[in-house]
Formats: structure tokens, sequence, C-alpha cells
């Protein structure tokens, strides 16, 4: 899981410095599908990532507004206040958390209940989705995506050759 939640934020630094080389008016363009711009995008995976949190710990958490956080630097800021909290949390799991229950209500006001471990990989698959999205509106753009290879990142160290 740890691994995981790591790759994610790698390639997550890596859209930031893709980001410093477009100009600010592609960034805040509405575009189609996801939550609908780069900006809105990258600050929504990590409203979503440390608002998971928040609920499994029982925490009372702000519900911001992403007209507060609408340049670069900002979301990037806001993700550094927020993920030694998130880091803290996703270190300290281990599998005996993956059935414990989170109650969350809905929109709707009804409740539902989630185990933590589909809450954990729900976010994990959150932020790989948007990643995607973000690499299709690179292309939009003539630019190259980040990669997304997890692979020769060494996010996982092999043993050594015997």
């Amino acid at each position: 899981m740890q691994t995981l939640f790591r790759y994610n934020w790698l390639i997550r630094e890596r859209w930031y410095e893709w980001c410093k080389e477009v100009p600010h008016e592609e960034l805040i363009r509405e575009r189609t599908g996801g939550v609908g711009s780069i900006l809105k995008t990258l600050y929504h995976i990590v409203d979503v990532e440390w608002s998971w949190m928040q609920d499994m710990q029982g925490k009372s958490f702000p519900h911001r507004s992403f007209d507060n956080f609408n340049t670069l630097a900002a979301i990037r800021q806001l993700d550094q206040e927020l993920h030694e909290d998130v880091e803290t949390f996703v270190n300290a799991w281990d599998d005996s958390m993956n059935r414990r229950a989170l109650r969350d209500t809905e929109l709707d006001g009804s409740i539902s209940v989630y185990a933590w471990g589909e809450v954990m990989r729900h976010v994990i698959a959150h932020e790989i989705h948007h990643i995607g999205q973000l690499s299709i509106w690179s292309r939009e753009l003539g630019r190259p995506p980040v990669s997304a290879n997890l692979i020769r990142n060494a996010l996982i160290l092999p043993e050594e050759a015997k």
C-alpha cells in the first residue's frame, strides 16, 4: 500500500514540475472530462486524498474551495501542508486496518459504510485515474506527459543478485 502512495506522490511532484512550463491560462482552461482544468484536477487529487485520511481518523476538517487555491504555487503549498499528516497515516498502515469500518454521510444524507482498505485503494486508484486525464490534456497541448511508469523509480529495491 505504501509503495503505491509513494508512487503517486512522486508522479504528482513531476506533474507540478511539468506545470511550471505551461502558461497559467492553459492550466486554468476548462477542459472536457475530469473536474474541468489541470489545476482543478491537481487540487482535487490533494483534497480528496487528505479528506479521506481525515475521515478514517475521525477528524473534522474544513471544506476548502478551489477558488482559494487557483495557482500552481497555492496548490503545491497546500499539498506540502497536508502531506505530513497523510504520510504519517499511510506509513502507520498495516493489514489489520483493512476491514475497519468508515461510516460516511453521503450528499443526500444517507450513510454508507466502507472498509478502510477499500478507501485506501480508492484513493490510490483515484489519483492514477486523474493522472491519466492530465496525460491526455498534455498531449492536447502538444507536450509529452509525465511518465506514469512505476518501474525505474526505485520504489521497491530488489534483493542483491546471488
